[in-house]
């Protein structure tokens, strides 16, 4: 049984970056704003291959930690989370990329204000809109 746990996933993140190809980083920022996007996708493939184990694939069984991003968290949930993003991208780009950071890659405000080029403030209200924005998507 495998466990992903923080160390886990940045390497798995770390891999993934290694081995593909490489956007131009213009800033530490934008490596940042990345290396988040890469840990979302780490944790989501995770999920979707766990759950095509259940129905019949792989018999080799992988458990998820996640802790890593703040919390037990339902993998159904995740994925509708993912689902959420996905269409949070399409109408706020900004509001995704903020979430990303905060929800998968782990930073403080302040990080992501750094990161983004963005006062705390903002960063805290974008944080609070994409929530509000995010529960109506997933209906609670």
């Amino acid at each position: 049984m495998t466990l992903l746990d923080t160390t886990g996933l940045v390497n798995d993140a770390y891999l993934r970056m290694a081995a593909g190809q490489r956007p131009g980083y213009g800033s530490s920022q934008e490596f940042l704003a990345y290396a988040s996007r890469v840990m979302r996708s780490v944790v989501i493939d995770l999920v979707r291959e766990r759950q095509a184990e259940r129905r019949g694939g792989d018999m080799q069984r992988i458990t998820l930690n996640t802790e890593v991003i703040g919390g037990a968290v339902a993998e159904e949930e995740l994925l509708q989370v993912d689902q959420a993003l996905e269409s949070l991208a399409k109408l706020e780009p900004r509001l995704c990329q903020v979430v990303e950071m905060r929800y998968f890659g782990g930073f403080t405000e302040a990080e992501v204000g750094a990161a983004l080029g963005l006062t705390d403030r903002t960063v805290r209200r974008d944080w609070e809109k994409a929530r509000l924005i995010l529960r109506t998507m997933l209906g609670e």
